[in-house]
């Protein structure tokens, strides 16, 4: 039997390369995330392994910030001189390090990072643990004098004299580039600047008195662990002492969230890939058994039993695997080996010579290879065994063709009840993550339900979107259309694969659409303001663009906004920590809030808070309460609830609690913050478009902010979600590929399953032209059947999702029908390509040898 397995397994090798492709793909994005992640990772940890000092020194733990504040933690400078005398410490210097700050040159274009990474300013300090070493020029020795790093100054064409403007917290500043440090180690990506030190403490931090932590080298012979033990001694509680390990460990779990964005993406697109691979081997082990049926039935007649009938198919299956698995894995590291080669042109310098692969790689990607096969040549391996020894004798085939299905209807009915009442579940819980939860249910419960009964779809349907053809093409077309309609199991599983992308795309982009057309409807109601000037990276900017966009000419009404973090103490007795907002007294001029209890006037008056009516329910809240407040560096005081305002999204303002303040309360306990945006109105005689071209030109030095009215928030929302449906597509792109094959191995299957039909077609005078017509016919209903089934689903998915989203104040409902008709239009295109091949082979049979053939 294994003889007769290694030979019908290489007598089919030709018929199951399409199914060894889906393997392929699916397990190259397996092992490629995961080589790509352990070489950033392993990289990433020597990194800072290597530049970590001793002992770190920096600020003590404060509140979170859910919504960047612009401040900058600091510690006292003179602790270094304590720091310095504790025994054990070799040396102790201060650094000054302030990121997301803004650099441009003489044209006020960006010499920062543009990647995603951070733009870094920081004092020079030279050790054997710097992560760059001066190669040109010299150091900053004073005022006016900075050096930057070699990668940026390649990017962006600086060079050693030039002059750079520096955008920091205090202010603005002009320095000259004296100097080109290189990176040693791995660059991350980010853009650094240096400073002298006491350059660095003024213009960054505002006071040569403050320092953003201190660097501790340890004695010989002192271990990290005592020397913190020391130093912490030394300085009491209040500071947040780390050694080099526990600093490599915390920054490696910072760059973790990166690197699961990735990695989940990649895994994303190979549980595309299985899904729809399961689909097209299922469809071509059924395919092949059927033809063999007379091969195994000799088999069984020659003395196999039936447990040697199914072991030799699943031994093919295996074979499938392994093959498919071995090559998956090289198209792993090669794709791995792009990602590498990509994150050096976007900044990331990896080096593709320490490229790891570890041993959970290639275990995960024979894992997945092996395991697909075999699950999906189960079924089909039960029938074979099912194959009687008179089959030999018979012209048959055991493709089920006249099996009932009615254990099929019944399934589906159950499984599809299931999945819709997790669906209606979902649409009518009232808490997010319960909805959540219900629609991942109802999602998988609807997909397999779907799968399973929709070879009771396939006659309905396919007679309908045929029914066209005999009219049109004549007795072509209704050949084509009984063909997909001759075998109801084979053509459901063909549309099956390409139904599971555009269920995913349907569903998706209704979601999409949806969010759009609230976000826009939202914006409409809130938004009160002519313009908003904001950062482009929606982070902080220095009071400075502030004191600017208010001397404008034009510029009348100017409402600031700056976040804290804060802690606040309820009457059900929890502690909240949130994000709170400050506002100027008259916000009312500039966003239309909608309030419950109280107004504006009442919430932004010194010593009282605003939040959201629901918050407040949940929480016990009512106006007029006292409650304990906590701000960042442990300032404490008591604020009154003053209003409850009733937003669309119950998180009002886009932070917990919708919390709320005046402005001068924010800068009464959080002084130096930065401001988030600035609302403004053009002056009584100046019409916006006026307004607007000075406002441009005035942020022109400062090309990290942008204005924008209504028409720029809606278009900014517009391409967040864009981002979204792009990786929605590459997934469609995925799918339809592996969708393609199915329906290529399909047809090709069929055209030899059938070649002495096509034989005797042939004979009787059908053309070649007219052959080839009628396999893309039936090839298109195919592919339109699938593509409806799927985008039927996936509305239903959208509108679930929709739900769900409703409880984030996302309420519009709406559908994308250019998507949806284009997609329709998209899958005939689709079922034309799958079927070229299958097509002109079928054309150019021998039509005697066609007659001829078993």
């Amino acid at each position: 039997m294994l003889k007769a397995t290694l030979r019908s397994f290489l007598a089919h090798k030709g018929r199951l390369a399409l199914s060894a492709l889906a393997v392929i793909l699916s397990v190259a994005f397996v092992a490629g995330s995961l080589i790509f992640s352990d070489t950033v990772t392993r990289t990433f940890d020597r990194l800072f392994a290597s530049t970590s000092a001793d002992v770190t020194v920096a600020p003590g733990e404060d509140l979170d910030e859910a919504v960047p504040s612009g401040q900058t933690p600091t510690l006292p400078a003179s602790l270094k001189e304590r720091v310095a005398g504790v025994s054990g410490v070799a040396d102790a210097h201060i650094d000054v390090s302030v990121d997301n700050i803004t650099i441009v040159d003489r044209d006020n274009e960006s010499v920062g990072s543009t990647t995603g990474a951070p733009t870094v300013a920081t004092n020079w300090y030279p050790t054997d643990r710097s992560p760059v070493e001066l190669t040109s020029g010299r150091a900053p020795r004073g005022a006016g004098q900075a050096m930057i790093d070699a990668d940026t100054a390649d990017k962006k064409d600086v060079e050693i004299g030039d002059t750079l403007t520096v955008l920091a917290r205090p202010g603005s500043f002009e320095v000259e580039v004296v100097g080109i440090a290189t990176f040693t180690t791995t660059n991350p990506g980010a853009a650094l600047v240096f400073l002298d030190t006491a350059s660095a403490q003024r213009e960054l931090l505002g006071s040569a008195k403050a320092a953003t932590s201190i660097s501790v080298t340890a004695d010989a012979g002192v271990s990290d662990t005592v020397l913190k033990r020391r130093v912490g001694a030394e300085l009491g509680s209040g500071y947040d002492l780390e050694t080099a390990d526990e600093q490599a460990e915390s920054a490696a779990s910072e760059l973790g969230g990166f690197l699961d964005v990735i990695k989940y993406v990649m895994l994303g697109f190979a549980g595309v890939a299985v899904l729809v691979g399961i689909f097209l081997i299922v469809n071509t082990f059924s395919m092949l058994i059927a033809q063999r049926t007379r091969e195994l039935g000799l088999l069984r007649a020659l003395g196999a039993d039936r447990r040697q009938v199914r072991r030799s198919v699943l031994v093919e299956a295996l074979l499938l695997g392994l093959v498919g698995s071995t090559l998956g894995l090289a198209a792993g590291i090669g794709l791995a080996l792009g990602l590498i080669e990509l994150m050096g042109v976007l900044g990331m310098n990896l080096k593709s010579t320490e490229m790891v692969i570890g041993w959970a790689t290639p275990v995960a990607s024979y894992v997945v290879g092996v395991g697909v096969t075999f699950v999906a040549a189960f079924l089909p391996a039960r029938r074979a065994a099912h194959v009687s020894p008179m089959a030999a004798l018979a012209d048959a085939e055991i493709a089920g063709v006249g099996r009932p299905l009615k254990v099929r209807a019944v399934a589906g009915a159950v499984v599809g009840a299931a999945g819709a009442a997790a669906l209606t579940g979902c649409a009518t819980a009232e808490k997010t993550s319960s909805a959540a939860s219900l629609l991942g249910l109802g999602i998988v419960l609807t997909l397999i339900a779907t799968v399973i009964a929709g070879p009771l779809l396939v006659r309905p349907v396919i007679r309908i979107l045929g029914g066209v053809f005999p009219a049109v093409f004549g007795s072509v077309g209704r050949m084509s259309q009984r063909n997909a309609l001759r075998n109801p199991r084979r053509t459901g599983a063909t549309a099956a694969a390409l139904m599971v992308g555009l269920a995913l795309v349907g569903g998706l982009s209704v979601a999409s659409a949806s969010m759009t057309k609230s976000f826009d409807r939202q914006i409409d109601r809130t938004l009160g303001a002519d313009f908003v000037v904001q950062n482009s990276n929606f982070m902080p900017f220095s009071p400075e663009i502030t004191g600017k966009v208010e001397e404008t000419e034009g510029a009348g009404l100017v409402v600031r906004q700056r976040f804290t973090p804060i802690e606040l103490a309820l009457p059900d007795g929890r502690h909240v920590e949130s994000t709170a907002a400050g506002y100027d007294p008259r916000l009312d001029d500039v966003a239309k809030v909608t309030y419950a209890q109280g107004g504006s006037r009442d919430a932004l008056a010194a010593g009282r808070i605003g939040m959201d009516v629901d918050f407040a329910k949940k929480h016990k809240v009512r106006v007029g309460d006292s409650l304990p407040a906590t701000f960042p560096g442990g300032r404490e005081t008591k604020l009154t609830v003053g209003a409850l305002t009733d937003q669309d999204s119950p998180e009002g303002f886009g932070v917990e609690g919708g919390l709320f303040l005046g402005f001068d309360t924010v800068e009464k306990y959080v002084p130096g913050g930065q401001d988030s945006a600035l609302y403004v109105n053009a002056a009584p005689g100046t019409d916006a478009d006026t307004l607007r071209e000075r406002l441009d030109r005035t942020l022109d030095p400062y090309p990290q902010v942008q204005v924008r009215d209504q028409a720029d928030y809606k278009e900014l929302i517009r391409q967040q979600i864009a981002v979204m449906l792009y990786l929605v597509y590459a997934l469609l792109g995925l799918a339809i590929v592996i969708a393609v094959l199915g329906v290529v191995n399909t047809l090709a299957l069929s055209v030899v399953e059938r070649t002495r039909e096509i034989g005797l077609l042939r004979a009787i005078g059908l053309g070649r032209r007219q052959l080839r017509r009628m396999i893309r016919l039936e090839s298109v209903v195919i592919a339109v059947f699938g593509a409806l089934l799927g985008l039927a689903l996936g509305m239903v998915w959208g509108v679930a999702v929709q739900q769900v989203l409703a409880l984030q104040g996302m309420k519009e409902l709406a559908f994308p029908w250019t998507t949806i008709v284009a997609v329709v239009i998209g899958s005939v295109v689709v079922g034309l390509a799958a079927a070229l091949l299958p097509a002109l082979r079928a054309s150019r049979m021998n039509v005697l040898a066609a007659i001829a053939h078993e």
